[in-house]
């Protein structure tokens, strides 16, 4: 009878545990339970969308539909504010400092070996591994970490300009063309394809979207959409770089760009171009999720989307991702996860997105390697409101780091030079308060999370560096 009685007490404990998993515990893994995965990446993507609130000028229906499906967090960090560092971070879960990978130009491939990164991870789990779009910045690929990596779709040559701009590095055009003038439209409907399949393995499928990336060319409609007369420029302060360090004046570098802009009218026509290269983006997302919705396994997949980093439009006098402040540091991420995140739900705690390989392990419930650097916040998906003190890092050169906590941002460089920002009561960081002996200790308190080691960059390889 006691045999009896215990067999049953086991049945139901795994009934038990069943219904945990369903209703939203992070999963505890074996095959059955490894869901796929759907990551969409997007280049030089700010926090001009929807649920950030941000700028409420730009259009970006299918974020918002993202967005409405799962958790977007307000408050998501890059690890570094340029392509390569950022996307090697990313992928491999080791941070620059750890890499040595802190510019375009670094060959990210000599500090990575390719046993470390998430593509890797997921293929040595048993996972199919399919690669469209920018994943990795461009120049140093290793297409052996995917079981396919997706490369057709090239831009259309016969593309017509019907009116370009440009002041100092920044370019934009309207082209007499339709989606499919550019590869991103391409990237999406590889994407989509791959999503309506019946996949024999769990799936990992990487959909990487080039704009808003530089040069801002897509079609005339999406320009259309955001009449020059109603642009509204982001705020500035003429004199917000008479606080900063010497660094940070370098950082800013208002010569590059930004003082050579010949008129208000042009630095409209500049966020025009942007916006409309984000409507665009957001046109192929759309065309992704479509087919996600469609998609026979669409109730065991899980989709993540984040943008490598953030970018300036003048903000600090500065254009271009490239420096340690808000707009290049702030992009978007979402998270949809069946049965664990709350369809509209926002979380406002302070994250990086090295936080997005160790979560990814731990939904799938995979062992997570050793050298994995970034914190898992499954707890944030399942519940915003948890307890959460860890701020965020960012790093752009060596020993050049930012940390951001709920509140404060605080920058130290390689020099000494320092900077703190309250960003509650000061979100476009006009006060630079680290001279200020008040804020002493709250200096120490962020400067506990800098890096305890800075490895010596990589440095230039011969590779071309590009944006």
């Amino acid at each position: 009878m006691k045999k009896i009685i215990f067999s049953l007490a086991l049945i139901l404990a795994g009934w038990a545990c069943s219904r945990t998993i369903q209703s939203g515990k992070i999963r505890a893994g074996n095959q059955a339970q490894k869901m796929n995965v759907l990551f969409i990446a997007v280049d030089d993507l700010n926090h001009w969308v929807g649920y950030f609130g941000r700028n409420d000028q730009v259009k970006t229906p299918n974020l918002d539909r993202l967005s409405a499906m799962g958790m977007s967090f307000t408050n998501a960090y890059c690890a570094a504010p340029v392509c390569c560092p950022s996307r090697a971070g990313l992928m491999s879960g080791l941070r620059p400092s750890s890499s040595g990978v802190y510019d375009n130009g670094d060959d990210w491939r000599i500090g990575i070996p390719k046993e470390l990164p998430l593509t890797t991870f997921f293929k040595d789990n048993g996972y199919t591994v399919l690669g469209g779009g920018k994943i990795y910045h461009g120049g140093f690929d290793r297409d052996e970490e995917f079981d396919f990596y997706f490369r057709g779709g090239k831009n259309n040559p016969n593309r017509k300009v019907v009116k370009k701009g440009q002041f100092g590095g920044i370019k934009w055009a309207q082209l007499d063309a339709d989606d499919d003038v550019l590869d991103d439209y391409h990237v999406a409907q590889w994407a989509a394809a791959e999503l309506l399949k019946k996949h024999d393995e769990p799936l990992f499928l990487a959909a990487g979207i080039f704009r808003p990336h530089m040069p801002w060319n897509v079609p005339k409609k999406y320009f259309d959409m955001y009449p020059l007369d109603k642009i509204i420029l982001p705020p500035f302060n003429k004199d917000d770089l008479n606080d900063l360090p010497e660094e940070g004046l370098k950082m800013a570098n208002p010569n590059q760009d930004h003082n050579r802009l010949e008129s208000e009218t042009q630095w409209k026509e500049a966020i025009q171009a942007y916006q409309a290269c984000i409507t665009y983006a957001d046109a192929q997302i759309g065309r992704i999720l479509d087919a996600y919705e469609k998609s026979p396994e669409r109730e065991n997949t899980m989709i993540v989307l984040w943008g490598d980093h953030g970018w300036h439009l003048g903000e600090k006098h500065h254009w271009r991702k490239f420096s340690l402040w808000e707009e290049a540091t702030r992009s978007p991420l979402i998270w949809v996860v069946p049965n664990v995140t709350k369809p509209g739900s926002i979380c406002q705690k302070t994250v990086d997105f090295m936080s997005i390989y160790p979560t990814l392990a731990a939904i799938n419930g995979l062992q997570l390697p050793k050298h994995v650097e970034g914190e898992n916040i499954s707890k944030l998906l399942q519940n915003s409101e948890s307890k959460w003190k860890i701020p965020a890092l960012t790093t752009f050169g060596e020993n050049n780091h930012s940390v951001r906590s709920d509140k404060w941002r605080y920058i130290r460089y390689a020099k000494g030079g320092e900077e703190l920002y309250d960003e509650v009561n000061d979100p476009y960081e006009w006060n630079n308060l680290a001279n200020d002996p008040k804020f002493k200790a709250v200096k120490a308190d962020l400067a506990k999370w800098l890096p305890k080691t800075n490895k010596k960059a990589l440095g230039n390889k011969g590779k071309p560096a590009g944006e």
